[in-house]
């Protein structure tokens, strides 16, 4: 169960005491809705030297730092209520955009981190690449274009359908991008399907996903994985 903290309580809880004791913490007050959550289902954000508050995605921007549930639900609660004038002691102003630039932010963590992958060779692309992996069993993600082509995307279902253990872990299927930005992260062209890998490469672009998924949707999902909806392809 979350705990919840009375507004009341003093706004000494609302920030952190910098990014070295946001790397140690477990759990943080969330601004926007005053309940206590694990970080990884919230989102950091710190006031730059012009007070202008911006997201800390990756935890490590210098200063003390306010927390928000990783959702857009609540970043739009935070800024509307001047949560962030609240814990910064007036020191800080979030702007309107806010939430649309914090999306972006994601979103290029997720393909900067796909991109790390490529690089510690835990990201395989191609229609037999990923055939390997699924038949195999060694893949433990998808990534497919959101341009792919239904025809494509039935035999890589079916494919996924059948690879071992398939009823016992529901495999993620990261479906955010258009093609032109997975080519820009895989060095390659024509990048419509590819797998992940075993690896702590191919576990962090899975994290990074999970949050901007959480962003996007209101919430963590209960399971960990979130088995997405086939995006239909455009003409």
């Amino acid at each position: 169960m979350l705990a919840r903290i009375e507004v009341g309580d003093t706004d000494e809880t609302l920030l952190d005491g910098g990014p070295k004791g946001a790397a140690a913490a477990r759990e943080r007050l969330c601004v926007a809705t005053r309940t206590v959550r694990p970080i990884d289902e919230m989102i950091r954000f710190v006031a730059g030297p012009d007070g202008r508050v911006v997201p800390d995605i990756k935890r490590k921007l210098p200063g003390r730092g306010a927390w928000v549930t990783a959702a857009r639900g609540p970043l739009v609660t935070a800024i509307k209520q001047g949560a962030f004038k609240r814990a910064f002691k007036g020191k800080a102003t979030a702007e309107a955009g806010l939430a649309d630039d914090t999306e972006r932010l994601l979103e290029r963590a997720v393909l900067d981190a796909l991109a790390i992958a490529h690089k510690a060779g835990t990201v395989v692309a191609g229609y037999t690449k990923v055939e390997t992996a699924l038949t195999s069993g060694a893949a433990i993600g998808l990534v497919r274009a959101r341009d792919a082509s239904p025809d494509g995307v039935r035999k890589v279902d079916a494919l996924a359908a059948r690879r071992p253990a398939a009823a016992d872990r529901p495999l993620p299927i990261i479906c955010s991008f258009e093609s032109v930005e997975l080519d820009l992260a895989l060095a390659r062209t024509n990048v419509i399907h590819a797998a992940l890998l075993p690896g702590r490469a191919s576990e962090a672009v899975l994290g990074r996903w999970r949050m901007l998924e959480m962003f996007r949707t209101g919430g963590p999902d209960p399971r960990g994985d979130r088995q997405m909806a086939v995006n239909p392809a455009r003409d």
